[in-house]
């Protein structure tokens, strides 16, 4: 086994102080009073409290985005304060988090270690995470103190949980060519993604199938049901850490189950079920509390299915990982949705904890190869994305209105875009795409200062292919990249004399463009050099 480098921490929806105590309420939570503040399992039960802030990070998917969320709101949820931003919330939260693992480290580790040991944090986030959430989340925890560059790994949920889930697979049930959904299913958020096995051996290979899907309906909404239903039935009764601990676990929705949840104080009352302290409910009742949930995760894994079916072929089998993934009741609601046609599902050994062990299997294999075992060559675009560029303007191809003068060329011209990554293209982190750009810049002007490219996204949610104009309906920009050139000699600058008979410096670049599992890494190449990562300003 070869020696660790360094210390990883890994950051999913942590479970800190308690990680072996089950909790009525999402941990990803913070109370402030006054300037302190209180996270995880230290808020007291009926205390409010900031939770699943993270969510806001991403504008797509908003909490107010989703019906479940607004049909049933978080009773405890303390009310946004103009200064409890998304991103001020996440970042205190990191702050917590990484304060409590020094504090983990101090205590087992002597101080003359601790001083020269490197440390990297990994940060997973949902699948369907924007760009923008992507950088908005390294961000947080840059400001956090969790370290810059290498040092900061941000990976996709279900990817991580892959990486664990396909490796503790039966290994005589995998073939190359197979197709497996991953479902992360978890207090939130439910995720999936599907990956197509292209290699058994050095180690298991997979590629991306086909852009992932998910939504707000993970089971932090069963619990808000089962309060409402209880506020409903009895009044403001607490007896929510019983529904947490043993009901979700436990219901099968199989004829004749009964569970008694305590509700000390209350009077016998056989139309209520109410005796001794304890309140009775059947099967019926608790799986209208978990109906409106499951519905939405059968909806997810169904669309799932048919566009892996549709874009490679029909999947072997479903692999649950996740908290909610655990459920006997869910495993068997979507073994009955996929029932003719013959798809598997699984639950993953350990599919609780799934997420945190892929990731920090996959953070061991970034620095030691060895402690590769399963490795993700290729992901899925989920979107297109291009570059605004200039051609020559072309009769019977191009809107007529849309041409306009080129000083420099002499000639008519026009804006298009050049979709330099389509969706659903396959793309591999370790062969980054080069784009090539060139600006003209008046000489009079002196010394070229900055150059700046816009790069934008267009998610073509009906399939209809990527669009011709920059201002076509989809297209959205997304990120300014901006590189200083200052450092670059004018002397690599060639000269050139426009049609308008003016002096231009002519810059020519590469923008190299890296995706990895949830963040994008863009770095300038000018002349053959290598100028290193370039600020990028997400919309």
């Amino acid at each position: 086994m070869c020696p660790l480098e360094g210390q990883f921490f890994v950051l999913p929806d942590i479970y800190p102080i308690k990680p072996q105590i089950s909790s009525s309420f999402p941990p990803f939570s913070i109370s402030f009073f006054g300037q302190d503040y209180k996270w995880g399992f230290q808020i007291g039960e009926d205390e409010q409290r900031h939770q699943w802030f993270k969510l806001d990070l991403d504008p797509s998917h908003r909490r107010d985005t989703s019906q479940l969320a607004r049909l049933f709101p978080d009773p405890k949820a303390a009310p946004p304060g103009y200064d409890m931003h998304p991103e001020k919330l996440s970042t205190d939260y990191f702050t917590a988090i990484r304060k409590h693992g020094e504090q983990i480290l101090r205590c087992k580790l002597p101080s003359s270690a601790l001083q020269s040991l490197p440390i990297e944090y990994i940060i997973t986030v949902p699948a369907v995470w924007s760009d923008v959430a992507q950088a908005q989340t390294r961000l947080c925890a840059e400001q956090a103190g969790m370290g810059l560059g290498h040092a900061l790994h941000i990976i996709s949920e279900p990817e991580a949980a892959a990486v664990y889930a396909l490796d503790v697979l039966d290994p005589h049930i995998i073939d190359i060519g197979d197709t497996f959904v991953l479902c992360d299913a978890g207090g939130g958020t439910v995720d999936l993604i599907s990956y197509t096995v292209t290699a058994l051996k050095p180690n298991l290979e997979i590629n991306e199938a086909t852009p992932g899907t998910g939504s707000l309906c993970g089971s932090a909404f069963l619990n808000r049901r089962f309060e409402k239903f209880l506020e409903d039935k009895l009044g403001k009764e607490p007896a929510a850490k019983r529904f947490e601990a043993v009901i979700k676990k436990q219901f099968r929705g199989i004829e004749g189950e009964e569970f008694k949840v305590p509700v000390h104080g209350l009077p016998d009352n056989t139309r209520l079920g109410l005796s001794r302290g304890k309140l009775t409910l059947n099967g019926d009742e608790v799986r209208k509390i978990f109906e409106p949930i499951v519905h939405e995760v059968n909806k997810l894994v169904m669309n799932q299915v048919r566009n892996t079916t549709q874009a490679v072929k029909k999947p072997k089998a479903i692999v649950m990982v996740g908290g909610f993934g655990q459920s006997a009741y869910l495993r068997d609601c979507i073994r009955s949705v996929v029932a003719s046609s013959g798809i598997e599902v699984l639950q993953s050994p350990n599919g609780w904890t799934a997420v945190v062990r892929g990731a920090l299997m996959k953070g061991l294999a970034t620095n030691s190869p060895t402690f590769a075992s399963v490795e993700i060559s290729g992901r899925c675009a989920r979107k297109h994305y291009g570059l605004r560029v200039q051609e020559e303007f072309i009769n019977g191809v191009h809107e007529e209105n849309r041409r306009y003068f080129d000083p420099f060329r002499g000639k008519d011209v026009i804006a298009i875009m050049n979709w330099f990554m389509k969706k659903a293209q396959i793309v591999q982190e370790d062969t980054p795409i080069r784009l090539f750009y060139r600006s003209l810049c008046l000489e009079a002007y002196g010394h070229p200062s900055e150059i700046a490219v816009t790069i934008s996204v267009c998610s073509d949610r009906e399939n209809f292919g990527a669009p011709m104009y920059p201002d076509s309906e989809g297209v959205a920009r997304l990120v300014d990249v901006k590189a200083n050139l200052s450092p670059i000699p004018l002397a690599t600058f060639p000269k050139a004399t426009g049609a308008d008979g003016r002096s231009y410096f002519r810059v020519d670049f590469d923008i190299e463009i890296t995706c990895y599992s949830a963040y994008t890494k863009f770095e300038l190449i000018h002349d053959g050099k290598n100028y290193g990562p370039v600020a990028a300003e997400y919309v």
